[in-house]
């Protein structure tokens, strides 16, 4: 349904979680193989994945100024339960942050390169909270947004001037919307 590029940094990844739904057709991509390896998780974490994309979806949602579309497990708490630590690299004293209690890679936010590679054996959730933590610090994640049509909800990145998108895309929900209106006048 976007015809919007994609959110900048981490933000892409929570965006690709949020959009692995399509509210429409009911089509579920995390119900695929090729939609797992693109998140770096086997069919265990599936439950866990869609539990946290629900709850993204609602707060892309209140970025928008629209109320939750479901009752959700509030993010903070889903987020709670994946734990980050400050790790500084002795050499050069540069930071990051990584999931807690694994000595191996950074929580990456960025989308696995393949399911093999390091960023895919941390758990998704602490690559969220990273991406999340990233994004306040740089203030682009009250732009990460859903669009307001309740047969869409997709999540796009605003980069109006004025941050007041309303719709992932103008073409089809903003122009199906201002239809709307205009036949109900």
């Amino acid at each position: 349904m976007n015809d919007r590029a994609p959110a900048p940094g981490g933000l892409a990844l929570i965006q690709s979680l949020v959009n692995t739904l399509d509210v429409a057709s009911g089509a579920d991509s995390l119900d695929t193989a090729d939609g797992l390896a693109c998140l770096g998780l086997t069919s265990d974490e599936v439950p866990g994945a869609r539990e946290l994309r629900e709850s993204l979806r609602a707060a892309c949602l209140a970025h928008a100024g629209h109320p939750a579309h479901a009752v959700v497990t509030p993010l903070g708490e889903l987020l709670a339960r994946a734990p980050l630590r400050v790790t500084v690299d002795e050499h050069d004293g540069s930071a990051r942050l990584a999931a807690a209690g694994n000595p191996g890679p950074s929580a990456d936010p960025r989308p696995p390169a393949s399911p093999d590679s390091p960023a895919a054996r941390v758990p998704l959730p602490s690559r969220i909270a990273v991406a999340v933590a990233e994004s306040l610090v740089e203030g682009t994640w009250p732009r990460l947004k859903a669009c307001e049509a309740p047969d869409c909800h997709w999540a796009y990145y605003d980069r109006s001037p004025a941050g007041r998108g309303r719709w992932c895309s103008m073409s089809v929900c903003g122009a199906r919307a201002k239809m709307r209106r205009y036949r109900a006048k």
